[in-house]
């Protein structure tokens, strides 16, 4: 038989006390640290690592996705003018921008980036809100979805289109 819910001792599982909108550093229980606002922490779940994007991309198994990944990152390195860098364990992203969700919380994600997957590449940045529908339609076969492009073959695209749907979104991304 089930035991009955008790918010109060799940939040203490959890690190929160109770009656405290925040999450509590497991140094704040020995008494040593303060409680940082829930407001305050963005807690999504991919964050940027210190990950070695090179030896990542070197990783994947299928060789064009590789290949592929290599070429964006190098096009995306040399029009943004910054490093990448992993967020989470299969992302790879450049700058920051800063947002805020539907709830009021602020929260930063990276400005492009991309993610060699399975069935395609995916580039992230680059068609928020239906934004470059002129690029778009000389850029070669693609597939979207919200702020992403989805790419069979890089070497199929107008390189020279994908330069400039890549420059225009660094422009409108980054934040800093």
């Amino acid at each position: 038989q089930r035991e009955p819910y008790d918010a109060a001792a799940r939040r203490a599982r959890h690190g929160r006390l109770r009656g405290v909108v925040g999450r509590v550093h497991p140094a704040t229980l020995a008494g040593s640290a303060s409680i940082v606002p829930m407001a305050d922490r963005d807690t999504r779940k991919t964050q940027p690592t210190d990950a070695d994007v090179e030896a990542y991309l070197d990783s994947v198994e299928q060789p064009r996705r590789r290949e592929d990944a290599l070429a964006a990152l190098a096009l995306m390195r040399e029009v943004s003018g910054v490093e990448p860098r992993m967020w989470g364990a299969s992302m790879v992203g450049f700058g920051r921008q800063d947002y805020t969700t539907a709830d009021g919380k602020q929260h930063q994600w990276f400005a492009i980036g991309l993610a060699p997957r399975k069935a395609a590449l995916t580039l992230y940045g680059l068609t928020y809100y239906d934004s470059n529908a002129d690029l778009l339609e000389r850029l070669g076969p693609h597939t979207t979805g919200k702020g992403c492009l989805y790419v069979k073959r890089f070497e199929d695209l107008d390189h020279e289109v994908l330069r400039e749907l890549v420059a225009r979104s660094w422009a409108a991304n980054h934040s800093g």
